[in-house]
């Protein structure tokens, strides 16, 4: 399955990304920019902090509890589409997930 990566400039990386995954998991495999994941998907910090593009944000599902108190704590950029990329899990029905990045991560 592909999974787009949108940096804040625009620039597009697509990967090749496997149900189970989670999008933050996915973005370290291929070395995107952008993505830190200092707790190792622990919800413990932000810095895998991304915007799912709004097409997608059905397929993504809602926040998962305690994400929307990280989010406003230690992002910057939150948006009413913020998620933490650790907390997205990965099905068939993203295949074409497109995941935009936000400008610094804090």
């Amino acid at each position: 399955m592909k999974l787009t990566f949108i940096a804040h400039d625009g620039t597009e990386t697509v990967v090749e990304a496997r149900p189970g995954d989670t999008v933050m998991s996915t973005a370290l495999a291929h070395d995107v920019g952008g993505i830190l994941g200092e707790c190792g998907g622990s919800m413990m910090c932000a810095t895998c902090h991304c915007h799912v593009d709004p097409d997608w944000t059905a397929a993504t599902g809602a926040r998962m509890d305690g994400e929307d108190d990280m989010l406003d704590c230690a992002a910057s950029e939150v948006t009413q589409t913020s998620r933490l990329s650790c907390q997205i899990r990965l099905t068939e029905a993203m295949d074409g997930l497109v995941i935009r990045l936000p400008e610094a991560q804090v």
